[in-house]
C-alpha cells in the first residue's frame, strides 16, 4: 500500500490534482494506494490534536493512522515561500516520535509556479524525512511552471509526463 500525501491544506489544490493523477496511474498498474489529503485536517488541529490534546481529535487520528500503517509514501508538495507548506510540517510534528517514518520509504514531487520546481522545498523536506529515518528515493520530480504544464487533470508537457511515468515505475521498485 502506498499513501499519497497532498502536502497542502489549500482546498482544490494542484497538489491534490497531481495526487489524483498519480493515483490513477498506480491504479492502471494494479498498485494499491490511499490518499491522505491535508485539506481534511481539522482547522484547529495544532490546538485540538497536538501536545496536551494528543489522541483527542478523531479526524487527526484517522490521518495519523494512515501514516503509521503504511510503509511507502509519495509526498506531493507545492512550494510556499521557498519551502513547503507549514501545515505539512505541523502535521509531521504531530505524529508519534521517533518511529513514525523510521525505515519507511518516501518519494517526493514538487510543484511551483516559478522555474525552480520546488527544489528548495524538496531539499528541506528531505532533510526532515532523513532525520526521522525515512529512506527517500533519489529521483525527486520537480514540476516547474506548473500552470503551463498541467491543465488540472493531465500533464500537458510530454517530458514531465515521461518523468512522472519513470517516477512511478522507480518508486514501485524502490
Amino acid at each position: 500500500m502506498i499513501t499519497l500525501i497532498s502536502g497542502t491544506n489549500r482546498p482544490a489544490s494542484r497538489s491534490k490534482a497531481i495526487v489524483n493523477l498519480y493515483a490513477a496511474m498506480l491504479k492502471e498498474r494494479g498498485v494499491p494506494y490511499q490518499v491522505l489529503d491535508l485539506a481534511e485536517l481539522p482547522d484547529d488541529f495544532i490546538v485540538s490534536a497536538l501536545y496536551k490534546n494528543t489522541g483527542k481529535s478523531e479526524e487527526f487520528n484517522r490521518l495519523s493512522h494512515m501514516i503509521t500503517t503504511t510503509d511507502k509514501f509519495v509526498f506531493v508538495v507545492p512550494e510556499y515561500n521557498a519551502s513547503f507548506p507549514g501545515v505539512l510540517k505541523a502535521f509531521i510534528d504531530g505524529l508519534a516520535y521517533p518511529c513514525t517514518f523510521k525505515d519507511k520509504k518516501g518519494a517526493l514531487i514538487g510543484l511551483s509556479s516559478g522555474m525552480q520546481g520546488s527544489g528548495l522545498a524538496l531539499s528541506h523536506l528531505t532533510d526532515i524525512l532523513h532525520y526521522l529515518g525515512m529512506n527517500v528515493m533519489p529521483l525527486k520530480l520537480k514540476l516547474a511552471h506548473i500552470d503551463k504544464n498541467f491543465d488540472g487533470k493531465a500533464i500537458t508537457n510530454q517530458f514531465y509526463q515521461e518523468l512522472l511515468e519513470q517516477h512511478i515505475d522507480d518508486f514501485i521498485k524502490f
